[in-house]
């Protein structure tokens, strides 16, 4: 007798499958939740308050701000599904502000989305999934979710590579991912939209977000201020052989590659940042050549893929997100840690940044950048 699976992957009607949607108020975890209704499934929505209600009102084009929650509401009642919201405030600002200003201060480039996803969305809710009996939950990524051998989930990119969002989910466990479902990922935004305008949907226009949640129009360093009183310590901008060029008023002012703002003028060529040291309070300036990464430490290495011979593994490295991937050799190190031999040498390599493995389209792994060896070696004597 064959065996009839559902949409989800399920042996049983889609009636009798509860999955819990984490609506954030927009277009496409609207959609989501929309398609999933209109195939029958029970589904509950939930949407999480991350931060204070009162500065999230004023502050719209952001998931989980005080408009979005009000929008997945709303939907949820176009819809006719169940709706809760859940405060998150005290775990967000635990385990994702106070993560960021920490990682500025030591002089890297955090993403806090994935740090969201890793605490707060892929643990902290799926839990709360699990205890609402959810066979699965669903999100509004685009990526794709396929089972191999064995029943094992697999996380690939999604169809759209300009909305692939497979960077941001590196650090998901394969626990996750075989709980995890994401209707959207052999979709593209035109199709979403379309979907949302069928459905009736109020978000069917609404833009997507850009910003970082509680970062409004990109002013992350007031939010350290606040987060981290007293961290914005001057010290002196020196150049790639250690001169004294200038002096600063933070180091969580610069990131890894900038080449405007830095405060030093008068020089024949541009000069760009090149790294950063908060122990001596020093920012490293220089050409851009000197930018230029031959190999990359990685830390809290999330690894679903196979084992990873002695002698390496050929792998395509995504170092931001916004870049595409470059062919790379990874080596497995001890507790969690990886070194990547890049076969050319990449640019603006930033400590704090993701490094994301990939064998063609599936997600091998991933782990956070703890450093970066320039091929000029002066950069190292430097630091």
């Amino acid at each position: 007798m064959t065996t009839v699976l559902n949409s989800l992957g399920f042996e049983r009607k889609p009636a009798d499958t509860r999955v819990v949607v984490a609506m954030s108020g927009g277009v496409d975890s609207s959609v989501t939740a929309g398609l999933l209704k209109e195939q029958g499934y029970d589904v509950v929505g939930i949407t999480l308050q991350l931060y204070d209600h009162g500065v999230a009102v004023q502050k719209k084009g952001s998931c989980c701000a005080g408009q979005d929650i009000h929008d997945a509401r709303r939907v949820a009642e176009e819809l006719g599904i169940p709706h809760y919201v859940l405060d998150y405030e005290s775990r967000f600002k635990e385990q994702v502000m106070e993560d960021f200003a920490d990682s500025y201060i030591k002089g890297e480039t955090p993403i806090p989305c994935v740090r969201c996803n890793q605490t707060v969305k892929f643990k902290d809710l799926l839990a709360t999934a699990q205890d609402l009996g959810a066979d699965c939950m669903a999100t509004g990524h685009y990526v794709q979710r396929v089972v191999g051998e064995g029943g094992k989930a697999h996380l690939l990119r999604g169809k759209d590579n300009g909305k692939d969002q497979s960077y941001f989910l590196f650090a998901s466990t394969q626990e996750q991912i075989d709980f995890l479902r994401f209707p959207l990922g052999g979709m593209d935004k035109e199709e979403t939209r379309a979907h949302a305008e069928r459905f009736g949907l109020i978000v069917a226009d609404k833009p997507d977000s850009q910003d970082i949640c509680f970062v409004p129009e990109g002013g992350y360093v007031s939010v350290i201020e606040r987060l981290r009183p007293g961290a914005m310590e001057p010290g002196d901008i020196v150049d790639i052989d250690g001169n004294v060029l200038g002096q600063h008023k933070g180091i969580v002012r610069y990131t890894i590659g900038q080449r405007r703002g830095i405060g030093i003028g008068g020089t024949e060529d541009p000069l760009y940042v090149l790294k950063l040291d908060p122990a001596r309070r020093r920012v490293i300036v220089g050409p851009k050549e000197a930018l230029a990464t031959r190999e990359i430490l990685v830390k809290e290495v999330s690894w679903i893929g196979e084992d990873v011979p002695n002698d390496g593994l050929l792998v395509t490295a995504k170092i931001r997100s916004t870049r595409p991937g470059v062919s790379a050799k990874l080596f497995a190190g001890n507790d969690g840690t990886a070194r990547i031999e890049l076969l050319e040498p990449e640019t603006g390599v930033s400590p704090g940044q993701a490094a994301v493995f990939y064998h063609d389209d599936r997600v091998l792994g991933g782990g956070w950048i703890s450093g970066a060896i320039s091929t000029d070696p002066r950069l190292e004597d430097a630091a």
